[in-house]
């Protein structure tokens, strides 16, 4: 597991002794402190020791392979020679599965990311339109979820009713809204501030979890562009709430009943799929969810599961929808890099 739980990041080891003091310089949550460079260390007076137990968690966290923290950070032995160990030594004296320690000796993060085009320079655009490719199966009997051509028009999602079941994710705070707040209007959360909205299909499925932890890894890389990150769910199981934030997701969640956003990523049409069609004949779907399974991330099979969702970015103001990513496989993710130029490009 890889939570964004803070306490979950920093164990009871070396670095617990430090959290008041991170805090105090604003390194409240799991991205952030993944960010630490050696000044912000000098800073908070880390020692050596706390130094290689940041570096460990912190590598392990990109791997996925938290579960190895506290037995890595205990051997009181820097990163750079643990990475020097065979996988033989690795399963013998730290417990790791072969796979696990393979994965632990590969330098490149685990990414879903896919190929993206970038946006060229002066590129001006009312909206874009995506989705990962889709092919027809069983030699063309069941065909593949209709493409949109357009983004969806404001008026759309402009009124759409939505409730917050969680806020910002920040260390020592609640874990869940207590007070059940009023409904709002979905416009207020772009009234200022520009949004990316992702569009949960379920909070169980262990693709999206994966999803949600890797668009909320990049935390600060949104925070500096001013964007504001949002799930959006489209059921209230508050079991299923509680286990998804903030441990795979540490941003806002919202609540949106009526599914108006999954309708609106459709075009106005909620986009369904069943398993067979879609997970069982689906070659794509089921690389999906190999990859994601490969994180190792837990998962569940309540709540609905046949509405697709995706990702919007959503303008300041009455700008209306700028980017709209449609998931037409289940476990297709919008391209990271993709979403955050198109967001870079907007506050231009």
């Amino acid at each position: 597991m890889a939570s964004f739980l803070v306490e979950e990041f920093i164990g009871g080891g070396p670095l617990k002794e430090l959290v008041p003091k991170m805090m105090e310089e604003g390194f409240d949550d799991v991205p952030k402190l993944k960010m630490m460079n050696s000044d912000d260390m000098d800073r908070v007076a880390m020692t050596h020791q706390q130094k290689d137990a940041l570096e460990i968690r912190t590598y392990l966290h990109d791997r996925f392979l938290m579960r190895y923290a506290d037995k890595l950070e205990a051997s009181g032995k820097p990163l750079a020679e643990l990475l020097n160990y065979n996988t033989t030594i690795l399963s013998s004296q730290y417990g790791m599965v072969r796979g696990q320690a393979a994965r632990f000796g590969t330098q490149s993060k685990l990414s879903n990311e896919t190929n993206h085009v970038r946006i060229k320079e002066g590129h001006a655009f009312k909206g874009i339109v995506t989705s990962a490719p889709v092919e027809a199966r069983l030699c063309g009997c069941i065909r593949p979820p209709p493409m949109v051509e357009n983004v969806s028009p404001y008026s759309s999602i402009e009124n759409i009713s939505i409730e917050k079941l969680a806020p910002e994710y920040k260390i020592g705070m609640e874990r869940l809204v207590k007070s059940k707040a009023p409904p709002m209007k979905a416009s207020e959360l772009w009234k200022s501030k520009l949004v990316v909205l992702l569009c949960v299909r379920r909070p169980g499925c262990i693709m999206c979890r994966a999803e949600a932890h890797h668009f909320y890894a990049r935390k600060p890389v949104f925070d500096a562009l001013g964007v504001q990150l949002i799930a959006v769910l489209l059921e209230e199981i508050e079991a299923q709430v509680k286990d998804f934030w903030p441990r795979y997701w540490g941003g806002v969640v919202i609540l949106d009943r009526g599914k108006e956003f999954f309708r609106a990523l459709g075009g106005g049409k909620q986009i369904k799929e069943n398993f067979i069609t879609g997970f069982v004949f689906n070659a794509q779907a089921r690389a999906n969810y190999r990859r994601a399974k490969a994180t190792g991330l837990e998962r569940n099979f309540r709540g609905k599961d046949g509405i697709k969702g995706g990702l919007l970015v959503v303008g300041r103001g009455r700008s209306g929808i700028a980017y709209q990513f449609i998931e037409r496989n289940f476990g297709d993710s919008a391209p990271i890099d993709e979403v955050i130029e198109i967001c870079s490009q907007l506050q231009k």
